[in-house]
């Protein structure tokens, strides 16, 4: 009984020691902690770009006195390897590290570790501070910005960023905008028919996801009829035009023609091809009346037209 009183006891007063240990350690890191204040200025998320090399910036600043001038060595532990810091020209207390990204890969772990000598009273000591680990991803696809930021109907517009690929499409607002993939770094898109006066976002789909380009604001163009009033007989026929200041977007450009004499006024619906600024029509006279023509095409002012048939 004595015996295994005593193995109690020396178990107990072990288990003591560890829990003791284990809650000096954190204190013993963290008073090693005060000489230096190690802060990463590195964001999480960084663009791709074609060197495929991404700095990683971090500020160590010395807070205790008792740390020896010129002894601070900052490192980086990056991928399981060690590199060394260096000091950022005029910059005192920032360290930078160029980190090349191997090939096919999008991200990397890594964390800070600076080492440095603090005076004790039998001299200089080796110390060490670190960082927790860190995760960096790469954005192999983004958007950078819109090449205008306004503009009218059938407008054709650029979208600079990188990564975009064959399948991107490009949405303003609500509706689906023809769209062109000139390259990896740019996508191009006409301006859809939509109300004029507004500001609708620009987004791209594709089979990595939806990015945000940013917005653009819809104007007013004008589009001319000719002539500007119609005088003819019933059974007559005589030619307008319907022209635009761009040229149509792929798949054309539907022109809106109503009247309020509708027996009339006979003609045929309205496109202006694709490519193309204009288009005419054959206007042929129906009964006797005198009222207007309306031609509407959303993003264009309405235009008025009197119409007599006599």
């Amino acid at each position: 009984m004595n015996k295994s009183h005593d193995m109690d006891i020396k178990e107990s007063k072990t288990l003591r020691k560890n829990i003791l240990t284990w809650l000096i350690l954190p204190l013993t890191l963290l008073l090693a902690g005060c000489d230096l204040k190690i802060t990463d200025l590195t964001p999480s998320s960084m663009k791709a770009n074609p060197s495929n090399v991404y700095t990683i910036t971090a500020q160590v600043a010395v807070t205790n006195s008792a740390v020896k001038d010129g002894t601070v060595k900052p490192e980086i532990i990056i991928d399981g390897k060690a590199y060394p810091m260096v000091e950022a020209p005029g910059a005192g207390s920032l360290y930078e590290f160029d980190y090349k990204m191997p090939r096919g890969q999008s991200e990397a772990a890594y964390y800070l570790l600076v080492s440095y000598e603090r005076k004790t009273t039998n001299g200089f000591t080796t110390k060490e501070a670190y960082t927790e680990l860190t995760n960096i991803s790469i954005q192999r696809r983004y958007s950078v910005d819109l090449e205008v930021d306004r503009a009218p109907v059938g407008t054709k517009v650029a979208i600079l960023g990188r990564g975009f690929a064959v399948g991107d499409k490009v949405i303003v607002g609500e509706t689906p905008a023809v769209s062109r993939l000139e390259s990896a770094t740019a996508l191009a898109f006409y301006v859809p028919t939509m109300p004029e006066g507004r500001n609708y976002e620009v987004k791209v789909l594709g089979s990595q996801g939806e990015i945000s380009a940013g917005f653009i604001r819809i104007d007013s163009s004008q589009i001319r009829v000719s002539p500007s009033s119609i005088s003819m007989s019933s059974g007559g026929r005589r030619p307008m035009v319907f022209s635009i200041p761009e040229d149509a977007p792929p798949g054309g450009l539907r022109v809106d023609v109503t009247t309020d004499v509708p027996a009339s006024i006979i003609m045929p619906e309205v496109i202006i091809p694709a490519g193309q600024r204009s288009v005419s029509v054959t206007l042929e006279g129906g009964e006797p009346a005198e009222g207007s023509i309306f031609v509407e095409v959303p993003g264009y002012n309405e235009v008025v037209l009197p119409v007599t048939i006599n």
